[in-house]
């Protein structure tokens, strides 16, 4: 048997031509043959007479049928197609000699052990020397194989162009590979812009959660559940913090024996809006229970001054640091007075040091040394709301800030809500924060009126008493 047998081909040979090829053809042929075995499609040929000359490995897998088997049987009939149809089978296979470019046909093919295959087939003609038509290849796939592999190709595609959520492929190196458009605006640059650089140009905060979460999958896998992240995009226009909902998947090369991380596949949904609406229903919610607890607390108070620093001790969790009660010395303000000069006296005051309920200052009634333009006091003139905060600046001067409003030294941010009652100015209640927490927000304000309402009451009731 010749070495072109052997390898699953034939090759036609002419009439003074030696049976078995010389060195130069033996190595042709083992490569033609090693080439055709390490095909990932299915392949046979056939001469122009419609005998099988070519047989690979996955053609093997598919129907059963060896090369030794299936090389030199005339046609597919009665052994890899059922007789009846094998005419209309083999008609559409031969007819591509005379068709141009390659045609594409679908029918069953049988296998070894009886079986049916569905198999989609891509052939074309073979040109001898002269140009004319020799015979056909034909390669074949199973139905379903080929059906996953364009459902992945379409999937991929899709997700590159049209998802509505942004979808990122990060390689090796943590460094983006391939973005989509809607990742793209996402991150704030164009498609191209964003390949090849790292993650930590592109995100002011949250960069490390996000390379700790794709080194993550990298070594372990997939993780169970989407994460939400908060980062930070730079911008043009500036920092803009968002919330990411993601997921990640490791990506893997299918050739290689055994796993080789390709990157990951991070995939992304804005989700800031959302969480936004979350964290302020629930502050709302909080800050709800608060008061509602801190009625109840000051209805059980026989003094009104006690149930006024009760409602002050309430507002103050998961809102302020500290906090100040001045009275407008002498009473109250009427509105015709708002305008004059304005004294104002300690009522109570949160502890300074280690945090504790409010305490009433006494009855000295020696008025605090406010500068003018001072916060506590504009909020009396204007009967509303004032907001304050020392900005980006050196601790020092922070301390001295705060030092110079009279409050205490690690207060970087203020909240003054005016206490009135029965048409009355009575004075100010002032809320401060520290460098840990946010400045005073306009929803903030909303609330210190709610409670500078209640404190303004009881202060009031102790008043008349």
């Amino acid at each position: 048997m010749s070495a072109s047998r052997r390898s699953g081909t034939t090759d036609e040979l002419g009439p003074d031509e030696p049976e078995g090829p010389g060195p130069e053809g033996s190595g042709g042929s083992d490569l033609l043959a090693a080439l055709l075995d390490g095909m990932d499609a299915a392949l046979c040929a056939f001469d122009a007479g419609g005998v099988v000359t070519h047989w690979n490995r996955e053609a093997e897998r598919i129907l059963g049928w060896t090369a030794a088997e299936a090389v030199g049987r005339p046609g597919f009939a009665g052994w890899a197609v059922r007789s009846a149809d094998a005419e209309e089978v083999e008609g559409r296979l031969m007819s591509a000699m005379d068709a141009p470019g390659r045609q594409v046909h679908e029918f069953a093919l049988l296998t070894k052990d009886g079986g049916r295959v569905l198999v989609r087939t891509q052939s074309a003609a073979v040109r001898g020397p002269d140009g004319k038509p020799a015979g056909v290849y034909c390669a074949f796939s199973e139905v379903h194989a080929q059906i996953d592999l364009e459902r992945s190709i379409a999937l991929s595609e899709a997700l590159f162009e049209d998802a509505s959520w942004g979808v990122v492929l990060v390689d090796a190196d943590l460094r983006p590979a391939v973005v989509n458009a809607h990742a793209a605006r996402a991150l704030g640059v164009g498609r191209t812009t964003v390949l090849g650089r790292p993650l930590g140009e592109l995100l002011a905060q949250g960069v490390e959660e996000l390379e700790s979460a794709l080194t993550h999958v990298l070594a372990e896998g997939a993780p169970p559940a989407p994460a939400e992240l908060w980062v930070s995009v730079r911008t043009p226009e500036g920092e803009q913090r968002r919330c990411w909902r993601c997921g990640f998947v490791r990506l893997a090369s299918p050739l290689a024996e055994e796993p080789v991380p390709l990157g990951v596949g991070w995939l992304f949904q804005d989700v800031t809006e959302a969480k936004q609406g979350e964290q302020e229903a629930a502050l709302l919610r909080f800050r709800t229970n608060q008061l509602h607890r801190a009625a109840r607390a000051a209805a059980e108070c026989e003094d009104p001054a006690e149930a006024a620093t009760v409602h002050l001790d309430f507002a103050l969790a998961g809102f302020a640091d500290h906090a100040l009660i001045d009275r407008v010395a002498g009473g109250f303000l009427g509105d015709a007075d708002a305008a004059g000069q304005v004294r104002l006296v300690r009522a109570a005051a949160t502890p300074s040091g280690p945090p504790g309920p409010s305490l009433p200052t006494g009855a000295a009634g020696l008025p605090v040394r406010y500068p003018e333009g001072h916060p506590a006091l504009q909020c009396v003139a204007r009967a509303g709301s004032v907001r304050a905060s020392v900005g980006t600046v050196p601790p020092e001067q922070a301390r001295l800030w705060a030092e110079a409003r009279r409050w205490p030294s690690d207060s970087v941010h203020a909240l003054c809500a005016v206490l009135r009652s029965r048409g009355r100015t009575l004075g100010v209640v002032t809320f401060l924060r520290g460098g840990g927490r946010s400045p005073f927000e306009r929803s903030d304000a909303t609330y210190a009126e709610d409670v500078a309402a209640r404190i303004a009451t009881a202060l009031d009731l102790a008043s008349a008493l």
